[in-house]
């Protein structure tokens, strides 16, 4: 069964990459034309970023009391992150990979789960901050529009929300059970018609609240292990503007630090609440019309888009699919013949 499922998988990754193939080729022609030394030294730094990504789930791991390789967690990161992309389930395909392999080492899956839902939130809260500085920008440029300001409230509702949860079940596990319990039924309530069934168990909700407060309770009890995680989100902000900063660099378009923190504020903001997977076809669109109304040449603009996106993008998820095989042969070479 699990050969099957992994088999899937790979069949949706050809199929969604079969349905972007013109994008693909956009993003190779024009990497093409750029300095191969600055996009060689962006795809170093972009190769950084993906250890730097499992450093986080490593430090998170840790702070909810889980042991974990980094090489392993690698794996997972960019397993985890191809599986969110080709099936997009709101960061849930992507949990799963993570659950499964704590089920398979016999770890908590209560533990994995919170440390899953930390890293979302730590990564909200770095980026904030960025988006803080890029709002600013863009307002003093007169370029702050609605649509910036409805993405950066949403942005924000979710986070607040995930750490209302994070806050309620580490005080009392009664009230986060009771908390999720009510979105189940919320879900079921919706999915009902279509399923004719129970599609989340409320039951379960409530051991899973038991299992996950005891991990919140043990990171309240020593708050500053977050320290570290936050640290590491923020340096991952920073790698993801070098980048941006070294396509600029690369086709020889001239910029300055506002536009890049704006630029990659608003890049950013627009991939997690796009309603598209990583939000492809929209980021590359948003990008290319917010560089433009900073003042750069609307041409160079969708060069660079369509660049950094490739690197920071669609390298990733070729990683991935060699994750997501290397995760099967070991689970197969693991399995009683």
């Amino acid at each position: 069964m699990r050969t099957f499922i992994i088999a899937v998988i790979l069949l949706l990754g050809v199929m969604f990459v079969i349905g972007q193939l013109a994008e693909m080729q956009a993003v190779m022609s024009t990497l093409r034309e750029g300095d191969w030394r600055y996009l060689l030294l962006a795809v170093l730094v972009e190769v950084v970023l993906l250890v730097l990504i499992a450093l986080v789930y490593r430090s998170l791991f840790l702070s909810v009391g889980l042991a974990a390789r980094l090489d392993r967690l690698i794996l997972l990161s960019l397993a985890a992150n191809f599986v969110n992309v080709i099936a997009p389930t709101a960061g849930v395909g992507g949990m799963a990979v993570f659950i499964t392999q704590a089920r398979q080492r016999g770890d908590s899956v209560g533990k994995v789960t919170v440390a899953g839902v930390l890293y979302v939130l730590i990564d909200y809260a770095s980026f904030l901050c960025v988006l803080a500085l890029g709002l600013i920008v863009l307002f003093r440029r007169n370029n702050l529009t609605t649509a910036d300001i409805i993405a950066s409230t949403v942005l924000l509702a979710i986070a607040m929300v995930m750490a209302v949860l994070m806050a309620m079940g580490a005080r009392s596990a009664e009230r986060l059970g009771n908390a999720l319990a009510w979105l189940a039924r919320l879900v079921n309530r919706v999915v009902r018609p279509f399923t004719h069934r129970e599609y989340l168990s409320e039951a379960r909700a409530h051991r899973f609240a038991q299992d996950a407060s005891d991990a919140l309770h043990e990171i309240s009890r020593k708050p500053a292990n977050l320290t570290l995680p936050l640290l590491l989100a923020l340096i991952n902000k920073a790698l993801l503007i070098s980048i941006l900063s070294l396509i600029f660099l690369a086709f020889n378009v001239p910029f300055s630090a506002g536009t890049l923190i704006a630029g990659f504020s608003i890049a950013y903001l627009f991939l997690i609440v796009s309603p598209t997977p990583s939000g492809i076809g929209i980021v590359e669109g948003i990008l290319t019309l917010s560089l433009s109304s900073l003042y750069v040449p609307l041409s160079a603009a969708a060069v660079i888009a369509l660049a950094y996106r490739g690197i920071t993008f669609w390298l990733p998820l070729a990683f991935g699919t060699l994750s997501v095989r290397v995760l099967a042969h070991q689970s197969a070479l693991k399995s009683p013949a």
